[in-house]
């Protein structure tokens, strides 16, 4: 692989410490924008596996003390979180060649989520593809392409490069709001699978979306999620999926600064496949 044949990092390597530095140099007000849904509690078409949560209070002395246990099966299409390079495979190998065979029901044997410790902190670009066509939302099965977000690059003067976070917003939580839910799982709007060898020609360290990145369907014949298989299995890339990026998107054009500091970090669990997550954008 390109770091090496023992790397469990992969794209999360481009994020050097100069880019951190970089990066934090894009805060001038302090303004922080949360990317992250509320923990979805109620089950829907889009969340089979609600967040589950039990609040507890006991005695402790003369006080009482509350706690809570939470539960929660996040991935899929209704919680913000980050897939992690143990989430995919293809035809039995993970990225940079590890075997399926080293994922059992205790943890990943390697590429594990705890890896990613330090966390994601460099720039952050949003690439808000109904702004840039005049719409509220694109419509469930739009596929953006590279000419999208090409054309994206020119409206702004804002160029994509090595190590950022990519934020691609496709308006899904806007149309909930007018319209309501729908066959997500069945219809999305999302990115189509061509855009992975520029993501890798740019240098882009993550990828994320207000869905889950992959357009659906494909387009692709037999494979249903292709971008992910590409970029997570292919490219050792992280994947954000179903981040609010509404107030984002209304910050950026008030603004108008499509850079920012991203920070995020999954849960530092040994072998996870990936993590809940609240990334936020600060400008």
């Amino acid at each position: 692989g390109r770091w090496g044949s023992e790397d469990e990092l992969g794209t999360l390597n481009l994020i050097t410490e100069q880019k951190r530095v970089d990066a934090a140099a894009l805060v001038r007000d302090g303004t922080t924008v949360s990317l992250s849904l509320f923990a979805n509690k109620q089950q829907d078409s889009v969340n089979a596996n609600p967040f589950q949560h039990v609040l507890t209070v006991s005695r402790f002395g003369d006080h009482e003390v509350a706690g809570d246990t939470y539960s929660v099966q996040y991935h899929g299409f209704a919680h913000s979180h980050m897939d992690g390079l143990p989430h995919f495979a293809h035809k039995g190998r993970l990225y940079n060649g590890f075997s399926v065979d080293t994922l059992n029901p205790e943890g990943a044997g390697r590429l594990g989520i705890h890896n990613a410790f330090r966390g994601v902190f460099t720039r952050g670009i949003l690439v808000d593809i109904p702004w840039l066509r005049g719409v509220d939302y694109l419509e469930p099965g739009t596929a953006i392409t590279v000419a999208d977000l090409e054309a994206w690059e020119a409206r702004t003067g804002v160029r994509i490069g090595s190590g950022d976070v990519l934020l691609i917003r496709t308006g899904r939580w806007e149309r909930v709001r007018q319209l309501g839910q729908w066959n997500f799982i069945g219809q999305a709007a999302g990115s189509h699978a061509s855009i992975a060898m520029w993501l890798k020609e740019r240098d882009v360290a993550v990828i994320g979306s207000d869905g889950v990145s992959d357009v659906m369907p494909s387009g692709v014949e037999g494979l249903v999620n292709p971008l992910h298989e590409l970029v997570i299995v292919g490219l050792g890339m992280p994947i954000l999926d179903n981040l609010d990026l509404d107030a984002l998107a209304e910050t950026a054009l008030d603004k108008n600064r499509w850079e920012f500091l991203f920070v995020g970090s999954p849960l530092r669990v040994e072998g996870g496949t990936g993590s809940p997550m609240n990334p936020l954008a600060l400008f």
